[in-house]
């Protein structure tokens, strides 16, 4: 359930960066009932951002497949990729 905290509660800045680390979740402030901030931890953003970027890998590569219909060999493709970053084939 999501932690939702008045903006005079970031008056005790100690208790709300411990809480956003210990529930490794994002905090709500609100200000005057509304919602107005998110408050999170470094690693739960780096986790948001991470995921977001997977997300939209995946959208990417379904949209490419949808317009192309074509499939690439797992082998063929990734070496491909190691001859392009690496210099290297392994077999």
């Amino acid at each position: 359930m999501p932690q939702i905290r008045p903006i005079t509660d970031l008056r005790n800045t100690t208790e709300i960066s411990d809480l956003c680390h210990a529930r490794r979740e994002p905090v709500f402030i609100t200000k005057n009932g509304y919602g107005d901030l998110v408050v999170m931890s470094i690693e739960t953003y780096e986790a948001m951002t991470e995921t977001a970027a997977v997300d939209a890998a995946i959208s990417q590569a379904e949209a490419e497949y949808a317009q192309t219909g074509q499939l690439y060999d797992a082998h063929e493709a990734l070496s491909s990729l190691r001859r392009k970053h690496f210099g290297t084939v392994q077999r």
